[in-house]
């Protein structure tokens, strides 16, 4: 938290990027989604320099080269999707609680970005929601999803996955990417102002081919496996 202070106030001269977001994000025929990224990239990039903050980035070459899919990361704190997305070379959005994206910057950033807003109390919302990203990714559209559905200070251990989050893609019958995040967390959930670095390390994609016949379960089961074996590879090496 102390760094996300710290963050703020380095950037303030550059408070105008606040407005110029939802300016751009109103404008959706005058910036394209890749401009849109691009700017989103560039207030990453600045945050990151005021926070101290590196990522590093793996595996690349995992992700699919044409058409949607859906990434689905561990979760550890405010700065998951972030690291992601400055990570992500390709235009990519985000679903978010709804409850948790309207607050300054980052309503602004959401809008940026095209994110969808999920709100999880509302049974109907959901459905559209995910019929929505089911539709997006088919179009070519790339996501994040959550599927610890938040954090809990679990730093780099990976809680239960919900099977719910699984649905757009097999919807879509996008690929599924799963997303191993290394020590995310001490970017904004540290009380420290000392130099961090995270990791992000995207996977080998799974196709729909790999997946259409398992449940949703399976598939969540599927994906964590991979994660909590790619961290423990990095945390604890053979």
């Amino acid at each position: 938290m102390l760094r996300f202070i710290q963050v703020i106030v380095c950037n303030l001269p550059r408070f105008y990027m606040i407005p110029k977001m939802a300016y751009k994000a109103k404008h959706a025929e005058r910036y394209s989604e890749e401009e849109c990224y691009a700017y989103a990239k560039l207030a990453i990039r600045r945050m990151m320099r005021a926070g101290h903050i590196t990522t590093k980035k793996y595996g690349m070459e995992n992700l699919p080269a044409e058409g949607g899919y859906i990434m689905f990361p561990n979760h550890q704190g405010k700065y998951d999707a972030l690291g992601i997305m400055y990570a992500h070379e390709k235009p990519c959005s985000v679903v978010i609680d709804d409850a948790k994206s309207h607050g300054i910057l980052v309503k602004q950033f959401i809008d940026l970005v095209h994110g969808k807003r999920m709100v999880k109390e509302d049974l109907k919302q959901s459905i559209k929601i995910i019929k929505e990203l089911a539709e997006d990714t088919k179009n070519g559209r790339r996501f994040i999803i959550f599927p610890e559905g938040g954090y809990y200070r679990n730093h780099n251990t990976v809680g239960v996955f919900k099977p719910g989050s699984f649905k757009s893609a097999v919807k879509a019958k996008v690929p599924i990417v799963p997303v191993a995040l290394i020590d995310s967390y001490k970017a904004f959930e540290e009380w420290s102002l000392r130099p961090v670095e995270t990791q992000v390390h995207f996977l080998k994609s799974i196709s729909y081919e790999e997946y259409k016949d398992m449940t949703t379960v399976q598939i969540a089961d599927m994906v964590r496996d991979r994660i909590v074996n790619a961290i423990n590879k990095v945390l604890s090496p053979a």
